[in-house]
């Protein structure tokens, strides 16, 4: 659908033909306050981040650096990543039809097609829509429904659902393999000038993961982009031209894309991009490429530490972990394997990357560290109290990105009084430190205690015998919620009803006694996310349908 020219909310007239975007945007009385009172975060009315990212460095004499590293001897430099994305935007704007402010849903692995696609869309004045590989047709369905795309590019083994989806569909009428696109491209010239887009123009679609029900979009301007690499990158990072990045988020996750191609692309450094990134798969690409920076999940990490003498991973200096809660006892234990200090964050789809860390410095093990500069942050009560230090309560955040989701209701939840509110429960110390409690909703209120989940987690994983564990609220009648532990044990322990009374000691000597768990189930794996977040809702579920049913074989219950 396109409409007539629109002028934005901050005066500055937009490239978008298509003006579906900005016709979604949620009112602004309803938006974030957003700061940019730091002067790196000033910028241009016109802007094309496409530019920033890739062809400022081509002009400035450094188009010979290499850009992207792949396994098969594949490397890219900035000359060639340019070259490419011009080629595709040719196509896109030619051959495929695209118009400024249509969306364009890509389906594919980390790998450097991905990466072209992905930024000639935003070249050619086009909106990102990037998705799990692993999501089913009915997933890829809501979205192209709620996105209004047209247009799609798939990677050739991942055809088959979305086939599925475009069969079904009112909107998808064209999926496009990368094979099918290398052949569009191959006589397609190497030029392209940039669509002049504002900065307030909207370039990235951002579906937010694990939801449930009827999926959220959240909307990324061209400045967004840049301001996540200008404010987290840039003073907690702090990454050089001569890193090398690596890890395993996909970059359909927000994660992802800053880590593995904003933050390196924004800096002129590389990035490795591998298609298969678990802890085993991981850890030999490390010792292959020779990566300086690694972004992955505190799971991932945990899982990586036995198998570090088998690997050389000596080229790391810097570790992210996000995505989900960083346990201490995996701070702990990675430090003390590595001499490496896990650099710990908390984002947000809705906020685009990480708000709230710390410089390697300034690390306090077990907070989540102080708000990332260019952000403010504070802890509020049930009615938007300011809470003092100390006190448990909702976390609420503004700064340069912040929540706006595509024609839904649910914008006024999260926006309250011109700041983000997260739905994370935060404790925020005298010296400013931000310690993570839980999700909202991940509060278990027993006999009218309130306990956090991952409070009792990260003292289980003290315990040696304890690989992974999920700890949520289980229905009781004397109670009202027990806390219900699953563990998963390490591959060489034996699971005995005196282990389930050891684990229990053992958090009760670690934590307030009245948060330990009183009914253990030992477990294969946990549900995960494909972004390797655990699925809490998936262990309350399935919590709520053993409750009443008596301990099984597998579970123990603690005496009272």
């Amino acid at each position: 659908m396109t409409g007539s020219v629109v002028t934005l909310r901050s005066g500055v007239v937009s490239a978008h033909v298509d003006t579906f975007a900005a016709r979604g945007l949620p009112p602004r009385e309803l938006q974030p306050a957003f700061l940019f009172d730091r002067p790196e975060l000033a910028y241009p009315e016109r802007l094309n981040c496409v530019t920033e990212f890739v062809d400022r460095h081509v002009a400035e004499g450094r188009g010979d650096r290499i850009a992207i590293l792949a396994p098969g001897g594949l490397h890219w430099t900035y000359a060639d990543l340019a070259a490419e994305i011009n080629r595709i935007a040719n196509v896109f704007t030619g051959a495929l039809g695209l118009v400024p402010g249509n969306r364009v849903l890509l389906r594919a692995p980390n790998n450097p097609t991905m990466v072209a696609a992905y930024l000639a869309v935003i070249k050619a004045g086009g909106i990102v829509v990037a998705t799990m590989p692993l999501l089913r047709a009915r997933e890829l369905g809501q979205i192209v429904d709620k996105a209004e795309i047209a247009l799609a590019l798939c990677d050739d083994r991942l055809t088959d659902e979305l086939t599925k989806t475009a069969a079904s569909s009112r909107y998808l009428t064209r999926v496009v393999t990368f094979a099918e696109l290398k052949t569009l491209a191959r006589d397609a010239s190497a030029d392209f000038a940039a669509v002049d887009t504002a900065r307030d123009d909207v370039c990235l679609f951002g579906f937010t993961s694990g939801t449930t029900g009827e999926p959220k979009c959240t909307m990324h301007f061209h400045r967004d982009l840049l301001a996540i690499c200008d404010a987290y990158a840039r003073n907690v990072l702090k990454p050089t031209p001569d890193d090398r990045f690596i890890g395993s988020p996909p970059l359909a996750f927000t994660f992802g894309l800053g880590g593995l191609v904003l933050f390196p692309l924004r800096v002129g450094a590389s990035t490795v991009l591998v298609e298969k990134a678990s802890p085993g798969d991981l850890l030999p690409a490390i010792a292959t490429f020779r990566p300086t920076i690694c972004f992955t999940a505190p799971t991932a990490y945990r899982a990586m530490i036995p198998l570090l003498g088998d690997h050389d991973w000596r080229s790391l200096r810097k570790c992210v972990s996000a995505g989900e809660a960083l346990p201490k006892a995996t701070f702990d234990a990675w430090q003390a394997a590595t001499g490496l200090k896990l650099m710990d964050g908390i984002g947000a789809t809705e906020m685009l990357h990480i708000f709230i860390s710390a410089p390697e410095e300034a690390i306090r093990p077990g907070a989540t560290g102080k708000p990332v500069p260019g952000y403010e942050a504070k802890v509020i009560g049930a009615d938007g109290e300011d809470l003092a230090p100390g006190t448990p309560g909702r976390l609420a955040v503004r700064g340069p990105t912040g929540c706006r989701y595509l024609d839904d209701e649910r914008q006024r939840k999260y926006v309250v009084d011109g700041w983000n509110v997260t739905g994370d429960t935060y404790v925020c110390d005298a010296d400013g430190y931000f310690w993570y409690q839980a999700r909202n909703d991940d509060m278990i209120v027993s006999a009218g205690y309130n306990i956090a989940g991952p409070e009792v987690e990260a003292a289980l994983l003290a315990h040696p015998a304890v690989a992974e564990a999920g700890v949520v609220g289980q229905p009781d009648p004397e109670r009202g919620m027990i806390v219900k532990a699953y563990v998963v044990p390490k591959p060489d322990v034996t699971v005995t009803p005196a282990l389930v009374v050891e684990l229990q000691a053992f958090v009760k000597d670690e934590i307030a006694p009245y948060k330990y768990p009183r009914d253990i189930a030992f477990v294969p794996q946990l549900p995960r996310t494909e972004t390797g977040k655990l699925q809490r809702f998936a262990l309350r579920e399935r919590a709520a349908r053993e409750a009443g049913a008596g301990p099984a074989t597998e579970t123990a219950k603690a005496a009272e």
